[in-house]
């Protein structure tokens, strides 16, 4: 079961309508070459069912963990290594970084329960997501939540060449819930998750991820 996301019923309504239109005048301009307007019609339909599946939000099994890690978003785990957050904790952290796809799902959800602690949205370019300034340099978003036990997970939206729109629901001082959604990148890019030393990771690279059920790490 599927639902359009709110971020995208706009841009298909307008799609629909434009894409008629184009398809009728051809069709009345053009009455001796019917293939025409077939073919750009088509070529219309193709990109209609694209924006579809760039919107859908399926359905999904979300089951509450406060020691779990759950992915923030659909997609292939293309990084899983120590590096330094200079953002906001400034010291080493493990960083797990999601790449979404043109065909993932791209809403985005938080990883744990707590309450928001810091919220930045930077501009910046849109270099394409596997570039190593990619998450320094594109646009992007940066929170922090806090469990009650005081541990504090950071996470970051990062756009891509493609995407061209981060869209985020939350703000600092807000209680948020597991698997509920926070932000949605608009035709994809990535996520990164930065957890405490010492977490135990439960995933792998190139595994692929499911947004809200997929559990990447344990917390202690």
């Amino acid at each position: 079961m599927y639902r359009i996301h709110k971020e995208g019923k706009k841009l298909l309504l307008l799609s629909a309508a434009l894409f008629s239109l184009i398809f009728a005048g051809l069709t009345l301009l053009l009455p001796n070459y019917p293939g025409v307007a077939l073919g750009v019609g088509g070529f219309e339909l193709f990109i209609f069912l694209v924006f579809l599946q760039f919107f859908r939000i399926p359905k999904k099994n979300i089951v509450k963990n406060p020691l779990h890690i759950i992915a923030p978003a659909d997609g292939k785990i293309v990084v899983i290594e120590e590096t330094e957050e200079t953002e906001y904790f400034k010291d080493r952290r493990i960083q797990i970084s999601i790449f979404m796809s043109p065909i993932n799902v791209h809403n985005n959800l938080n990883p744990i329960s707590g309450v928001v602690k810091y919220f930045r949205y930077h501009p910046g370019k849109f270099l394409v997501a596997w570039h190593p300034k990619s998450s320094t340099e594109n646009e992007r978003t940066t929170t922090v939540i806090r469990r009650a036990d005081g541990q504090e997970v950071l996470f970051r939206q990062i756009a891509g060449a493609l995407a061209k729109r981060i869209c985020w629901y939350i703000k600092e001082g807000v209680q948020v819930e597991q698997g509920q959604e926070f932000g949605f990148i608009k035709f994809g890019s990535r996520v990164d998750i930065f957890l405490p030393l010492g977490t135990k990771i439960t995933c792998e690279l190139n595994q692929k991820s499911v947004g809200g059920e997929t559990v990447i790490a344990h917390l202690a």
